[in-house]
C-alpha cells in the first residue's frame, strides 16, 4: 500500500499515471459495513449494514433523507458523509425555494461528484473518504446512483459498497433481470437477501440492518424495526418452506431403482485387496 514519494500528495501523479491519495480514499470506503441499492421501475430500495465499535456504543447513521423524493446510503467514513449529506440537503431546499419544484436527482449528484473532484486537485485538501449511493424519484422515474471519492459517478440496476459488498454484488448480478417487474415488497426482499449474504455467518435481524424505501406516491423513508423484522420473519419463512418442497424431490432422485443393482461379478473389475 505504500508508494513512498508519489503518495505524499494528492496531486502527484506516479509514473503510472496514478494518484494514490485518491485510491485510497477509495480503499476507505471498502472498509466501511456495506450499503446496497436496487431499483424496480416504480420503487428505490436502500439497505445498509449497522454495525457498532463496540458492544457498548450504538451503531453510525448510514441511511439519510434529504428530501421527500430523495436519500442516500453511505459506506466509508462517516463523518465526511455527514457533511456531504448536509450539502447535499442544502442544495435540495435551495431549488425547492427558488424553483418550487424538487431537484432532479441526476443533477444533485453531478454536483456532489464536482464537489468530490476539486479534492483531488487542491493540495491542502484531501478526498472524501465516503461513497454514496442515492435513490431518488424524479420525472423521468427511479434512480439509482453511485459517487466515488475520486469524483467519478454511475448509474445502477442494482449495486452494493462497502466491505464483504462482492457476496452482496454476486446475488444482485444472479437476480438484477427480474427486478424492473419487481413489486415493493419483492424488491425489499431482494434487498435483505443481499444484506444477508454480505453478513456471510452473522444472523440478519432488525438490529444490524436498516432499509429505506422510495417510490412513486411514497416518499423517502425509513422503515421502522417492527415493518423491518417482518420481512426478515418472512425470508425464514419463505426458506424453510423450499426446504420443505425439496426434501420430496430430493428422496425420489435418491432412492435407487430395484433390479439395476449391479450383481457381484457382473463385468465388474475385482477390487484389490
Amino acid at each position: 500500500m505504500f508508494r513512498n514519494q508519489y503518495d505524499t500528495d494528492v496531486t502527484t501523479w506516479s509514473p503510472a499515471g496514478r494518484l494514490h491519495q485518491v485510491e485510497y480514499a477509495m480503499e476507505a470506503v471498502k472498509q466501511g459495513s456495506a450499503a446496497i441499492g436496487l431499483r424496480s421501475k416504480t420503487h428505490v430500495v436502500l439497505a445498509t449494514v449497522n454495525k457498532a465499535s463496540s458492544e457498548l456504543s450504538s451503531y453510525q447513521k448510514k441511511l439519510v433523507k434529504l428530501d421527500d423524493h430523495i436519500g442516500i446510503a453511505m459506506a466509508g467514513l462517516t463523518a465526511d458523509g455527514r457533511v456531504l449529506s448536509r450539502y447535499m440537503r442544502s442544495e435540495c431546499i435551495n431549488h425547492k425555494f427558488i424553483y418550487e419544484s424538487p431537484l432532479p436527482v441526476g443533477r444533485l449528484v453531478i454536483q456532489v461528484a464536482d464537489k468530490a473532484q476539486v479534492c483531488t486537485q487542491r493540495s491542502w485538501r484531501r478526498p472524501y473518504g465516503v461513497g454514496l449511493l442515492t435513490a431518488g424519484l424524479d420525472e423521468a422515474g427511479p434512480h439509482l446512483y453511485q459517487n466515488c471519492p475520486s469524483g467519478n459517478y454511475f448509474e445502477y440496476q442494482a449495486f452494493a459498497i462497502g466491505s464483504r459488498s462482492q457476496a452482496a454484488k454476486t446475488y444482485l448480478e444472479k437476480k438484477f433481470e427480474s427486478f424492473m417487474e419487481c413489486s415493493r415488497e419483492e424488491l425489499i426482499r431482494h434487498s435483505l437477501f443481499a444484506v444477508k449474504e454480505s453478513l456471510q455467518e452473522e444472523e440478519l435481524s432488525n438490529s444490524n440492518c436498516s432499509v429505506a424505501v422510495v417510490g412513486i406516491d411514497e416518499n423517502f423513508h425509513i422503515l421502522d424495526p417492527e415493518t423491518l423484522q417482518i420481512f426478515i420473519d418472512g425470508l425464514e419463512e419463505r426458506k424453510e418452506d423450499e426446504a420443505d418442497s425439496q426434501k420430496p424431490d430430493d428422496a425420489q432422485t435418491s432412492s435407487p431403482m430395484r433390479g439395476t443393482e449391479d450383481s457381484p461379478g457382473d463385468g465388474a473389475a475385482p477390487m484389490e485387496s
